[in-house]
């Protein structure tokens, strides 16, 4: 018998971070970094996701030209991220009838099933990320991006119960 096992967070609710996330770092410019040695101080960045978040913010500074230490040391610049929010946001509406218990005498109870005329299930992905760069030896600010917002959504539609479609933001899900 094959074991299977679920994660804690299902894919979409995985993708709905990232996708918020590489949303928010989408416009930062990082080119005043070019060609300088780079510290990603991390202590500041809190989040179930900081792994993903932070190999994000990264690529984002490599591909700006700047030039990762893992040293605080070896760097010019010390670049701090913080993340205001990475999380989720979801909730439904439905026209018809919800599951409902029905007590039978003498037997227990029974759920009744949905019966849905109109239901819709909404999820979204919110990441606020906010990067700090200052020299490391004069500690003479060198950029700071501000909060930037960035959102993802997957919206999952029933008509009648039967009648089904999906609008998502998620390129995986499309």
């Amino acid at each position: 018998m094959t074991r299977q096992s679920e994660p804690k967070r299902t894919a979409v609710e995985q993708l709905l971070l990232s996708n918020a996330a590489d949303s928010a770092l989408a416009d930062i410019d990082v080119s005043s970094l070019n060609g300088k040695k780079v510290f990603l101080e991390e202590k500041y960045f809190e989040s179930e996701d900081k792994p993903y978040v932070l190999g994000a913010i990264r690529e984002l500074i490599s591909a700006g030209g700047g030039l990762l230490q893992s040293d605080a040391g070896a760097a010019d610049v010390i670049v701090e991220a913080r993340s205001g929010a990475l999380s989720i946001d979801s909730g439904n509406s439905l026209v018809g009838l919800p599951e409902m218990p029905v007590p039978i005498p003498l037997s227990g109870t029974v759920v009744s099933p949905e019966v849905p005329f109109y239901k819709v299930d909404r999820q979204y992905g919110v990441a606020r990320i906010a990067l700090l760069a200052y020299d490391a030896k004069t500690r003479q600010h060198v950029l700071s991006t501000g909060s930037q917002a960035g959102y993802s959504h997957h919206h999952y539609y029933r008509i009648l119960g039967f009648i089904k479609w999906t609008s998502t933001s998620l390129p995986e899900k499309k």
